[in-house]
């Protein structure tokens, strides 16, 4: 094995050079980790009910290295240039290394470059005569002992939760900041409290509770084996309405909470479309302090308005503002594109990537369109779309021609009888580490030759004759059926989200979960009886020993 890291340190979004100051993650002590290697207080000093902090999470994911002994399979500084698929289905890696570019030659390769590895930063009119620092949140550590600095005015731009604590990270700062939101945006994210609902739930532990998954419309959802009690909230009327009733609930909790309708200023944060359309933009209020205290007294101000141009040290808005600033930072995203090229020329299409041809059929993507609505009435009724709308990137999740074609998220369909290629993190969900550690499992299987991408759903006959699917396998016709739904139904899913681009969940993580799992043929029921399955939270607590099984089991075989 080996493992090649383009940054200096182990962590990805956690690596040294991205912890800037006050940098803490979502979650609380227990639901980031992995659960062969429990994040202990005594070892991290993490109290239950504290964020964990961006180094602690650095700090784990090094102990995590040494506690199982891999350090020798890690090559830091190294970035993968090029990797081009031969004709005997091996891989040839081009890898840069300081000055010196080598090759590798591979028979298994597994990219999990994620989806933040590459920030996107916009070229701004009149950037050149700007003369203050301009930069991607990602960078905000290198810049923040010049740009932190009591009594100066600092610039952030976007709307997402990166955007929220650089403005924060400022203005704790002795800072004055002007928070500039698109117009012509999504909007700002939900932020919600840590315990939301009148039962005041751990919302993390929310999100992985059976009952509540079950109020949200999926796809993959039957793998969770509850078959009836979906049908019921999803195919009837009077289901959908409990369905609508319980989403309404859960946003007028957090508004309510946030104060969002109690002040002027309050009010530009409240987000534009429903919690129900958003997935992993869901985020979390995880700071020391109150952060709307900030809004309400003026030491953040918000404008909702298009960056217009830069001038010397001035910002230039569509509402005619002139912003002074001593700096710019930029939360706009990052590019979708892995962060190396793939060859020959044109295989993009064939890996299923969604700046390329569409690998699936028209016919047959058309299909699984009418399909997922036949299933889910409910998600006919779109939210209507911002009509000022403009996709900053031209890889946004608006302006590309289709999704990921992964089948299960994971493997490109041209692949997948290859057993050659994989892909871990195009999820995007706030489960992180319990989608990876599964994922992870799956793959590794799978390219032992252990597991064959199985799939729940037949390809109707009638689809199978309109779609000229180019082979007589029906497994393979199949899988690419299950492909066009399950990629698909994210831009129906999840429009206020990146559902159009990649596969983007919140609720729907552990019914994913229970689907690797039942093709890894383990059992998804992780708990002891009826009661507890349905109404308990399933953490990483509830996967300890998940290698163990799977190793048993082959033994037994």
């Amino acid at each position: 094995m080996l493992l090649l890291e383009a940054a200096s340190s182990i962590g990805g979004v956690w690596a040294k050079h991205r912890l800037y100051k006050g940098l803490k993650s979502n979650n609380m002590l227990g639901t980031y980790e992995y659960s062969d290697f429990p994040m202990d207080e005594a070892t991290f000093g993490i109290k239950p009910g504290q964020h964990i902090p961006g180094h602690v999470i650095q700090k784990y994911m090094e102990a995590y290295v040494q506690h199982f002994n891999f350090a020798d399979c890690i090559r830091l500084e190294h970035h993968v240039e090029s990797a081009r698929h031969n004709l005997d289905g091996t891989w040839q890696l081009s890898v840069l290394h300081g000055a010196d570019t080598t090759t590798i030659d591979t028979k298994k390769m597994i990219v999990a470059t994620g989806i933040t590895s590459q920030a996107y930063l916009p070229t701004f009119q009149g950037q050149e005569n700007f003369g203050a620092p301009l930069f991607h949140c990602r960078d905000l550590l290198q810049y923040q002992d010049a740009v932190l600095q009591p009594g100066e005015r600092a610039t952030v731009f976007g709307g997402t939760k990166s955007a929220w604590d650089a403005a924060y990270v400022c203005a704790t700062a002795g800072m004055k900041v002007d928070w500039i939101i698109r117009e012509s945006g999504h909007g700002p994210n939900w932020m919600a409290p840590p315990y939301v609902t009148p039962l005041k739930k751990w919302l993390e532990k929310l999100v992985t509770t059976r009952l509540l998954t079950w109020f949200s419309p999926c796809i993959w959802g039957e793998a969770d084996g509850y078959t009836g009690v979906r049908s019921f909230l999803h195919g009837t009327w009077l289901g959908r309405k409990i369905v609508d009733a319980f989403w309404a609930i859960l946003a007028d909790d957090v508004v309510q909470l946030n104060g969002y309708d109690k002040h002027p200023e309050m009010k530009k944060l409240k987000p534009w479309v429903s919690p129900f359309w958003i997935a992993s933009s869901l985020s979390i209020l995880n700071y020391p302090t109150d952060f709307f205290d900030l809004i309400k007294d003026g030491t953040i101000k918000v404008h909702v308005a298009d960056l217009d141009r830069l001038s010397d040290h001035t910002v230039h808005l569509s509402s005619g503002d002139a912003l002074r600033s001593s700096a710019l930072i930029c939360s706009t995203g990052w590019r979708c594109t892995p962060n190396l090229k793939f060859l020959p020329e044109g295989i993009d299409r064939d890996l299923g990537f969604p700046w390329s041809a569409d690998p699936l059929n028209d016919n047959l993507v058309k299909a699984a369109d009418e399909e997922i609505l036949r299933r889910f009435p409910r998600l006919r009724d779109q939210p209507k779309p911002n009509p000022k709308y403009t996709p900053l990137n031209a890889q946004s999740e608006a302006a590309v021609p289709h999704p990921f074609r992964l089948a299960k998220f994971m493997v490109p369909l041209s692949l997948v009888n290859e057993r050659s290629l994989a892909f871990m993190g195009i999820t995007m969900t706030i489960n992180t580490t319990l989608i990876a550690q599964t994922q992870a499992l799956w793959i590794s299987a799978y390219f032992k030759g252990d597991l064959t991408p199985a799939t729940r759903e037949r390809c109707p006959l009638a689809v199978r004759g309109a779609c000229d699917l180019k082979t007589e396998d029906v497994s393979e016709i199949d899988l690419a059926w299950e492909t066009a739904l399950f990629t698909e139904f994210g831009k129906y899913r999840y429009p206020g989200g990146f559902g159009r681009r990649n596969p983007d969940f919140v609720f729907d993580a552990i019914p994913y979960v229970d689907l690797m799992l039942g093709e890894l043929g383990l059992s998804p029921q992780r708990k002891n009886g009826l009661l507890a399955r349905c109404f308990q939270p399933y953490g990483v607590e509830d996967y300890r020993g998940l290698v163990e099984e799977w190793k048993s089991k082959q033994a037994s075989q």
